[in-house]
C-alpha cells in the first residue's frame, strides 16, 4: 500500500468513436469471461478514467436555487438526476458506502456514522480513526477496490471507506481525513495524479468536500453562509473541470458529482421528544442524531423492544419507533445483525432525543429524517464519453449509482444481488 503525502469542453466533444469502440470491446472482454483483469488491449493511456466527487449535504434543489455554473456545465455535457434519493439511515457514512458500492448499508455493513458489531461490544466510531480504517467493517467492494483488482490504480482525496483496506485492498494513493485542508488543494492533488505517466496515473479518483453541509448545519439550509459555500464548492468544481480539459486524458474523463443526503432545518422551536421519559432506557445503547435515534439492546434484552416501541408510540405525535425487522421495506434494514433493535424515526424538522439535557447538540439545519423526505434527496450528475449530452433524469437511489461506475469503467458487477438499476444503458 502507497500513500501519497505531498472540463470539459463543449457537450458533443466527448463523442470520441475511436476511443468509443476500444472501450465497448474491453467491457464485452470483462463481462464475456467473467474476468476482473484489464483486456489485454486497455492499453493504461486508452482506458477510462473516472473522477468520483461528492459534496456533502448538497441537496437535490441547490442547482436550481444558488447560481452553481460548473455544475451547469456537466449537465449540459451530460446527465442530471432530479434528485439522489439517500438509504436510511440518511448519515454521511452509510450513504457514502452505499454510493460506492450500489449496496444498501444493512448488506454493506456500515449502518450508521457510530454503530456495535452484531455482538454489542466492540463500536464503529467515524470520528476513531482506529476503527475508520480497520477493514473488517467493511464489506462489499467499492469501486475503488474494484478498480484495483481489475489493475486499474485507484487515488483517494477522502471518501468513506478509502481508509481501510476493504477485502485487504486499498487505493494506490489516499488521504487521511483531515478538515483543515482547503479545497483547493485537494483539487490540485487531484489533477495532479492525473497528469502522471501512463504506469502510475490512477484510473479512479475520488473527491469530498464537507463545506457545504458544515455551514447548513450550522446556519440552516437557506442561510446566506450555506449559499456562500455552495458558490465556494462549485467554484472549486469549476477549478476541476477546467483542470481536466486541459489534460490529455480529457476525452477518457468521465466526472460524477453525488451529494450523500440533503438538508432541511431543525424545528428548534418544537420541543424534542425525550425517550425516557416514557420508556425505561437501563441496559439500552442509544445513538442519538436529533432527527433520529438507534437503540441497541444486548442480545438477552432484546425480547423488551417491542414494549419500548409500543411506549414510545403511545405518546409520541411527531415520529415513530419501529422495530428493526418491522420497518418499512423501502428503507432495506431488515436483516442485518448490526442495525439496531429500534429504530425511533422523527418527522421531518422535529426532534427526538434518548435524555433531557443529552449528548444531542442540536443544529439549525440537519439531515437523518426519513430517506423519502425531499429534502434528504442529493444529487447527481455526470458527464464523460458516452453519455447524452443535456439529458434530465427522474429520481434514482444512492445504490444505483455504482452499475453505471462499472459501465464507465468497462468493469463486471460482482456484488451478487438482483437489482436492476434505472441507469443501465444510459451509456451510448
Amino acid at each position: 500500500m502507497r500513500r501519497d503525502t505531498s472540463l470539459h469542453e463543449k457537450p458533443g466533444s466527448y463523442l470520441m468513436f475511436p476511443l468509443l469502440i476500444r472501450h465497448a470491446v474491453f467491457v464485452l472482454v470483462l463481462r464475456a469471461t467473467g474476468s476482473t483483469a484489464p483486456a489485454p488491449t486497455a492499453q493504461a493511456g486508452e482506458a477510462p478514467y473516472l473522477v468520483l466527487v461528492s459534496i456533502d449535504g448538497f441537496r437535490h434543489d441547490y442547482p436550481d436555487l444558488y447560481p452553481t455554473p460548473a455544475l451547469a456545465r456537466i449537465a449540459a455535457a451530460g446527465v442530471r438526476a432530479a434528485s439522489l434519493r439517500p438509504v436510511w439511515p440518511t448519515l454521511t457514512f452509510p450513504n457514502h458506502y452505499s454510493i460506492a458500492t450500489g449496496l444498501y448499508p444493512a448488506e454493506h455493513g456500515i449502518v450508521g456514522n457510530r454503530f456495535p458489531a452484531a455482538d454489542r461490544e466492540s463500536w464503529y466510531e467515524y470520528k476513531d480513526r482506529t476503527t475508520v480504517q480497520d477493514g473488517r467493517w467493511y464489506g462489499g467492494e467499492p469501486i475503488w477496490v474494484a478498480a484495483e483488482r481489475a489493475g486499474l490504480p485507484a487515488a483517494a482525496y477522502y471518501f468513506v471507506g478509502t481508509e481501510a483496506p476493504v477485502g485487504g485492498v486499498s487505493p494506490s494513493d489516499w488521504r487521511a481525513f483531515d478538515d483543515g485542508v482547503p479545497g483547493e488543494a485537494r483539487v490540485a492533488q487531484a489533477l495532479d495524479w492525473l497528469a502522471r505517466p501512463d504506469e502510475t496515473r490512477p484510473h479512479v479518483v475520488t473527491l469530498y468536500f464537507e463545506h457545504v453541509d458544515v455551514a447548513a448545519h450550522r446556519h440552516g439550509p437557506g442561510s446566506a453562509e450555506a449559499a456562500a459555500a455552495v458558490a465556494t464548492v462549485d467554484g472549486w468544481l469549476g477549478e476541476l473541470l477546467d483542470g481536466i480539459a486541459r489534460l490529455p486524458v480529457a476525452r477518457q474523463t468521465y466526472v460524477v458529482v453525488v451529494s450523500d443526503h440533503g438538508q432541511l432545518p431543525t424545528r428548534l422551536d418544537e420541543p424534542s421528544f425525550v425517550i425516557e421519559e416514557v420508556a425505561n432506557l437501563d441496559g439500552v445503547q442509544v445513538v442519538n442524531h436529533g432527527s433520529l435515534a438507534m437503540l441497541f439492546l444486548d442480545p438477552a434484552e432484546r425480547e423488551r423492544a417491542a414494549g419500548l416501541r409500543d411506549a414510545i408510540n403511545a405518546r409520541w405525535e411527531h415520529g415513530r419507533a419501529w422495530l428493526r425487522d418491522e420497518a418499512p421495506a423501502a428503507w432495506h434494514v431488515a436483516g442485518s445483525p448490526r442495525m439496531p433493535d429500534l429504530l425511533v424515526q422523527a418527522d421531518p424538522g422535529y426532534t427526538v432525543v434518548s435524555r433531557a439535557g443529552g449528548e444531542v447538540k442540536l443544529t439549525a439545519g440537519d439531515h437523518g429524517w426519513a430517506p423519502e423526505t425531499a429534502g434528504m434527496h442529493g444529487v447527481f450528475l455526470a458527464c464523460g464519453p458516452g453519455l447524452p449530452a443535456g439529458r434530465r433524469l427522474p429520481a434514482i437511489g444512492a445504490v444505483d449509482v455504482y452499475p453505471l461506475l462499472l459501465d464507465m469503467l468497462g468493469l463486471p458487477d460482482g456484488r451478487g444481488v438482483d437489482r436492476e438499476s434505472p441507469l443501465a444503458g444510459l451509456l451510448e
